[in-house]
C-alpha cells in the first residue's frame, strides 16, 4: 500500500468515543480522514506533567513539523540523541483502510493503556487517542489548568 503527502489541511476538533476491535482497529471521525491516502505518525506520548500516557497522531504536515525540528538538532546533543531515540521507537506510520480506522500497533496500545474503548480528541493540527479512564483523570487536571491555559491566547 503506498502512500502520498498530502498538503491539504485537515483540522480535528471535537471529541469522538469509539470501540476498539479484536485487531486494534480504531475508527476515525469522517470529516478528520483525508481526501487521499496518507500516512499518519502515531507516537506514544506523555509530556511534562501529563499524568497518563496517550498516543498522539499527526497528519503528514505536522509529523514533517516534526521531523524537521529533530533535524535541525545536534547530533553530538545527548539530549537531542534521546528524544530522537524515545521518539522513534514508539511510533509508526499508520494508514486508513477503506472502511476509515487505523489499526494500532500492540506496542503502543499497550503502553498507552489502550483496550476496548477509546476517546479521541482534536487538537486541530493533530489528535489524542486516550484510554477513557486516563482521559477523565486528565479532564479534571486540564479543567485546574483551565485559567493560565487561556491566558495563552
Amino acid at each position: 500500500m503506498s502512500t502520498t503527502t498530502s498538503n491539504a489541511r485537515i483540522t480535528f476538533k471535537g471529541e469522538y468515543d469509539f470501540g476498539v476491535d479484536d485487531k486494534r482497529r480504531v475508527q476515525i471521525p469522517a470529516k478528520w480522514r483525508p481526501a487521499e491516502e496518507v500516512a499518519l505518525s502515531v507516537h506514544f506520548w506523555k509530556a511534562e506533567g501529563q499524568r497518563h500516557p496517550c498516543l498522539l497522531v499527526l497528519p503528514p504536515a505536522t509529523a514533517r513539523k516534526l521531523e524537521e525540528k529533530m533535524e535541525g538538532m545536534s547530533f553530538s546533543d545527548p539530549k537531542a540523541e534521546t528524544l530522537r531515540r524515545l521518539l522513534g521507537a514508539d511510533c509508526d506510520d499508520l494508514t486508513l483502510d477503506s472502511a476509515g480506522r487505523i489499526c494500532l500497533p500492540e506496542k503502543l496500545a499497550s503502553k498507552a493503556g489502550i483496550g476496548k474503548k477509546v476517546i479521541l480528541v482534536g487538537l486541530f493540527d493533530r489528535f489524542q487517542i486516550w484510554n477513557p479512564e486516563f482521559y477523565a483523570d486528565t479532564q479534571v487536571t486540564d479543567e485546574v489548568a483551565r485559567p493560565d491555559a487561556i491566558k495563552l491566547i
